[in-house]
């Protein structure tokens, strides 16, 4: 199973129209705390040009949004990003980022239904911003991954110490990715849907 797109894009993204041999498409959330770098993974790896709803912060925010390790960050999504993928002629992937912002978290529901699984994006200097993100994972039944986001100045952690912080099932995978390469995060997408091709064969057979 080969992604089409390359990791360097050369010219204007193509209109969002769908391939006429398209016959699958499956929706996948990427989820995580504010800052991870949920909008850049889903701009980075998206063949159509992304639809984001980020706006300025202001200072309406300060003392309501944990903003600690993203203290340059000047906008935030406040409702989703959207982007797609074509994995194979026949196979389609619509990505939708959510909103990071506890305040926001309100409009996870909408966009967790209907979705085949999740990326959780990690950043190693604030992992206590992921334990509700994996929880409500965990209690709405999606399936999922994490993928830690490789930040300059992020502490490196060995992966069973990431799962044992995180309470990780053994099956559950984590990988390390660059949000803003392509490749990279093309490749945390592949390893999700081998995931919940494994899933669904393990369900199969049992």
């Amino acid at each position: 199973m080969d992604f089409k797109s390359s990791d360097t894009v050369t010219g204007p993204l193509p209109e969002d129209h769908l391939p006429h041999t398209a016959e699958t498409a499956v929706k996948i959330v990427i989820v995580g705390g504010f800052g991870v770098g949920k909008t850049t993974m889903v701009g980075s790896v998206s063949e159509i040009k992304p639809l984001t709803t980020e706006e300025t912060m202001t200072q309406a925010g300060i003392g309501v949004d944990d903003n600690y390790g993203s203290d340059t960050k000047t906008a935030t999504t406040v409702a989703m990003d959207f982007g797609r993928i074509s994995i194979t002629e026949q196979l389609v992937l619509y990505l939708f980022g959510t909103p990071g912002q506890e305040r926001f978290w309100f409009l996870w529901n909408g966009l967790f239904e209907g979705a085949l699984g999740a990326v959780v994006l990690l950043d190693t200097r604030r992992l206590e911003v992921s334990f509700d993100v994996i929880g409500r994972l965990e209690e709405k039944g999606v399936p999922f991954v994490v993928a830690v986001n490789d930040f300059p100045d992020a502490p490196r952690h060995p992966v069973e110490d990431l799962r044992q912080a995180l309470d990780l099932a053994p099956e559950i995978p984590i990988v390390t990715c660059d949000a803003r390469r392509r490749a990279a995060s093309r490749d945390v997408l592949m390893t999700l849907l081998r995931f919940l091709h494994a899933l669904a064969t393990a369900k199969a057979r049992a």
